[in-house]
């Protein structure tokens, strides 16, 4: 065997037809210290490991430096794993109660008790946040003119929208009106 094709070369071994499956064993280890330190719960991050992995074992011979490759893929997978995680916001704030601030249609009463309810959550939120959400959902403005209304940039108003409706789920959760809206405790 020749200098460059010594056994103990990921690359290697794979021009000489065999599987990296040496340096696969050796880089999970390391993978997975990544994952947990990266707080990614322990059922997604198993998926996240095996699809870098296999998207390496595709890409081999493309890849010169196949450590520096899987701790950059994973590096970024952990930051695309909650930029989507807090993304999903929106969805957690019940689609009634956005439709209720945007004047949504009901009981007369249940109106009046969701009203009092939701002020009441919003008056626990800080200002800026509460002003953001009845801007965008209570008045019907657009994330532009939210943004200019309240003086944001135009690239920043959906991360600040995104920080007033988690604010405001918190809230939610925390006075147990989640649960209790979809039959729960």
């Amino acid at each position: 065997m020749s200098a460059n094709h010594s056994p103990r070369s990921p690359r290697a071994a794979c021009r000489t037809g065999s599987p990296p499956e040496r340096f696969l064993r050796d880089v999970r280890p390391k993978l997975q210290r990544m994952v947990q330190r990266a707080r990614i719960p322990e059922q997604d991050a198993e998926d996240l490991i095996q699809n870098i992995l296999l998207s390496l074992v595709f890409q081999w011979r493309r890849v010169r430096n196949p450590d520096a490759w899987v701790v950059g893929a994973i590096r970024k997978s952990c930051l695309m794993y909650w930029r989507s995680r807090r993304r999903r916001l929106y969805d957690t704030v019940d689609a009634p109660v956005l439709e209720w601030l945007a004047g949504g249609e009901g009981a007369v009463q249940e109106q009046r008790d969701l009203r009092s309810d939701l002020d009441l959550l919003l008056e626990r939120i800080p200002d800026r946040y509460r002003h953001v959400l009845r801007l965008r959902y209570g008045l019907g403005y657009k994330p532009r003119e939210v943004a200019e209304r309240l003086g944001y940039r135009r690239s920043s108003i959906g991360k600040v929208t995104a920080r007033s409706l988690a604010a405001l789920s918190r809230e939610m959760d925390d006075a147990g009106y989640r649960s209790a809206a979809r039959g729960g405790a």
